[in-house]
Formats: C-alpha cells, sequence, structure tokens
C-alpha cells in the first residue's frame, strides 16, 4: 500500500518517518508523496584524472570524483549530457515495515533533468540523505539551486517488516551517509 498524504503525516507526526529538516507541509507534501530539496554538496567526474573507471579498483573510484559545495542562492550549472551526484537537503530514517521510492519532478524532466539513474529506492531501514544521480539530457546548460524542491518521495508499506533492514546489514555501503559519497562498488570485489 502506497502512502497518501494523511498517511505521511501521520507517519511523520508519530514520527515512525523523521525527516530533518522537518519539511514545510503547505509547499512540500503531495497526494501521496513528499517533496525533498536539494542540497549544497555536489560530485563531480574528474575525468582527466583517470583513464577509465574500474569498479574493482576503490583507489580508482575514490580518485575519480571530487565534492563541490556550493553557497546559498549560488547556482550548480549541470550542462548537458553531465552526469554529478548530489544530495537531499533533508535526511530521513526509515521503520522496517516502510520503504520509500524516489521519483523526479516532472517540472524539471521537461527542461531535460533527471534525478536518479537506478537507485530509486531506500529499503526499509534507511537513515541518511537521499544521493541524487542527476543528469542533463537536454542540449542547454540548467541552473540547479539548494533549497530547490528535486525529487518526491513515496512510501509504501511492507506486508511483514523486514527480516533485516538497511541499517543492520553488514553489506549497507551508504547507511548514514551525509554526503554524495562516490560509488562503493569496489566493495563487491570483496564480498
Amino acid at each position: 500500500m502506497v502512502l497518501s498524504d494523511s498517511d505521511i503525516k501521520t507517519a511523520l507526526s508519530t514520527k515512525r518517518i523523521h525527516i530533518t529538516p522537518k519539511p514545510d507541509l503547505k509547499t512540500q507534501l503531495g497526494s501521496c508523496s513528499i517533496d525533498l530539496r536539494l542540497g549544497k554538496k555536489f560530485r563531480v567526474f574528474n575525468y582527466s584524472k583517470v583513464p577509465f573507471i574500474d569498479p574493482n579498483n576503490p583507489k580508482t573510484t575514490a580518485e575519480m570524483m571530487s565534492e563541490i559545495r556550493v553557497k546559498d542562492k549560488e547556482p550548480f550549472i549541470l550542462q548537458p549530457g553531465d552526469f554529478v551526484l548530489a544530495t537531499t537537503m533533508e535526511s530521513f530514517t526509515l521503520p522496517s515495515d516502510l520503504l520509500a521510492r524516489l521519483e523526479g519532478r516532472s517540472s524539471l524532466g521537461r527542461l531535460g533533468i533527471v534525478v536518479h539513474s537506478t537507485a530509486s529506492v531506500f529499503d526499509p531501514g534507511w537513515n541518511g540523505v537521499a544521493v541524487l544521480e542527476l543528469g542533463n539530457l537536454g542540449r542547454m546548460p540548467v541552473a540547479l539551486y539548494p533549497g530547490m524542491r528535486i525529487c518526491a518521495l513515496t512510501f509504501e508499506e511492507l506486508k511483514h517488516p523486514a527480516t533485516i533492514p538497511y541499517d543492520r546489514k553488514k553489506s549497507a555501503k551508504y547507511s548514514h551517509q551525509s554526503a554524495p559519497e562516490p560509488s562503493k562498488i569496489s566493495d563487491d570485489a570483496s564480498s
């Protein structure tokens, strides 16, 4: 079952879902979703520092990107064909019987901006900011501003709570993240 606006309000007021900073429900709450806002941290590729990406080499994945912080009211310009990681302003915590799905906003999609490539599901037990996989599929650069509504979360109830929520998994690579961390796919090779 997908939570409605009234279900989301109840889940927030009872702390079943915890979002920090507290969302402005007048502007961020939809019929069955809650909008999250763009944060100030971006991770961009260093195209000329590494010859190729080797998913099995943790040194390559760490060196291939740099973090950029944008000041208040300063835009981050997403160039056509570019791909960057960013975070939401809000961090959130999910209980063991809810999952969240991240979706882009139609108004930004109509400008060519996608907010996730593959990572749209947040498992039960998630705790941290959402890392966005931003891409510009359009032909024109687009200015993105910290604090703008960038994506929406929907919530789905599980029939039964997860036996091992994300925050208790030994393999949870991104639990409690507060920045757009680079890929940790090389951890898979050592598993």
